[in-house]
């Protein structure tokens, strides 16, 4: 569909030979797209986004919420991660105004507030109990900022987890909610890898569906993330994705809809993929068995990945691993990290975690990354690695991530 969106009409839609080349679905959905952007993908289309490829995505979150969903309140982004700095570049205005996010959490996060001269407040995440969410925990970390003079503006949710992986539970999204209701504070809902859950005990569900159907929560102001770059295309390189508002204040939408002119709008190929995830091949295309066959081997394989990497890192004596219910990563801590590796660490000027991924790095050739980036609780020392590789080579770096940890804690035992 893409091809064909962007080669002359003379040499695609319109040639008589097309479907010989191209399935029939294919080509009329390319003919639907080429009639909403008349001026072709070269040229700027609203701000907000094309207007059709916005009314696929409510269509789409309306089936999934069952709750009518609206193209007014949709933003077409260049990636989940532009919709996000715009919404904290509007709600950001001085260096008393804070961010709650998760710890662990995803570093744009921290990476945008520090840049746009705010403050973050941390709230913990239990790794003993699946990666959960305490309302005390909430309650707690506002309470603090509240006593530093800060006015916290806006909590981030990450759902499936990155780093960590867990599926958060209706119990747990019903929390979050009501809290930042209750408290007045916009709730961020990072839902980019809501596809991307492999435990038979969850699924996904939306924020905008708990806060639809949560008593306490008919207040809850709401800005939902979605992206190409995760699920089972990964086009991660054509930055699509979109922000969906939800219970937000006229005038604010208005100021962000001038946030986005002032980028003119996001990339044409990215909408296009925005509307191709949302919308994929019906049964009755020539092209949908295919589609779903392909999905259908992504999927399965990556649930079995998911399980072989986090088992394997299980069965390392010192490593434990809590089970990756979705996205695209494991989250493992060491219990055995020695003594003298820590001393070490700290010579040298680096983190102990930082320590062990070089090590491993230069041993292996895996790379990891520190769970230092991501934020951890104190004395934790971990790392994040991801199932993504082949199933061979998950199999294979599990054996070598045992052989480097016993030649590690033997060489600072």
């Amino acid at each position: 569909v893409m091809a064909l969106c962007d080669l002359p009409a003379e040499f695609g839609i319109d040639n008589p030979a097309v479907t010989s080349a191209f399935p029939e679905d294919v080509v009329v959905r390319a003919r639907e797209m080429r009639a909403s952007m008349p001026s072709g993908t070269g040229a700027y289309t609203n701000s907000q986004g094309i207007l059709e490829f916005r009314q696929d995505i409510a269509d789409y979150i309306t089936d999934r919420d069952e709750h009518v969903a609206y193209p007014a309140n949709i933003f077409l982004t260049n990636g989940a991660s532009a919709g996000i700095e715009m919404v904290l570049n509007g709600l950001i205005s001085d260096d008393k105004d804070a961010i709650m996010i998760p710890i662990p959490q995803y570093p744009i996060y921290s990476a945008l507030i520090g840049r746009l001269g705010a403050r973050q407040i941390g709230y913990y995440l239990d790794e003993d109990l699946g990666w959960a969410v305490a309302k005390e925990e909430l309650q707690t970390r506002l309470d603090d900022a509240k006593k530093q003079g800060l006015n916290v503006k806006a909590l981030a949710m990450i759902n499936p987890g990155n780093p960590t992986g867990q599926v958060l539970s209706r119990d747990d999204l019903e929390v979050i909610c009501k809290f930042c209701a209750k408290n007045n504070i916009v709730l961020l809902a990072d839902e980019v890898y809501q596809r991307n859950v492999y435990t038979e005990e969850k699924t996904f569900t939306s924020a905008k569906k708990i806060a639809l159907e949560t008593p306490g929560c008919e207040c809850l102001q709401l800005v939902s993330f979605h992206s190409t770059s995760k699920g089972f295309i990964g086009e991660c390189g054509r930055r699509g994705g979109y922000m969906e508002l939800h219970h937000i204040d006229p005038y604010v939408q208005t100021q962000l809809y001038k946030l986005a002119s002032s980028g003119l709008c996001s990339g044409v190929p990215g909408q296009i993929m925005t509307s191709l995830m949302v919308k994929p091949p019906l049964p009755c295309g020539e092209s949908y068995d295919t589609f779903m066959k392909e999905e259908g081997e992504i999927y399965e394989s990556l649930k079995r990945r998911a399980k072989i990497l986090v088992d394997g890192l299980n069965s390392i004596d010192g490593i434990e691993c809590v089970q990756a219910e979705g996205a695209m990563y494991a989250f493992p801590r060491i219990t055995n990290f020695p003594e003298k590796a820590i001393v070490e660490a700290k010579a040298e000027g680096q983190s102990p975690d930082t320590l062990y991924a070089l090590s491993l790095l230069e041993e292996t050739g895996i790379c990891v990354v520190p769970a230092s980036g991501f934020g951890q609780a104190p004395g934790r020392i971990g790392f994040r690695t991801t199932f993504l590789p082949p199933e061979d080579k998950v199999i294979k770096a599990v054996g070598e991530f045992k052989r480097h940890h016993e030649l590690f804690c033997n060489k600072y035992s």
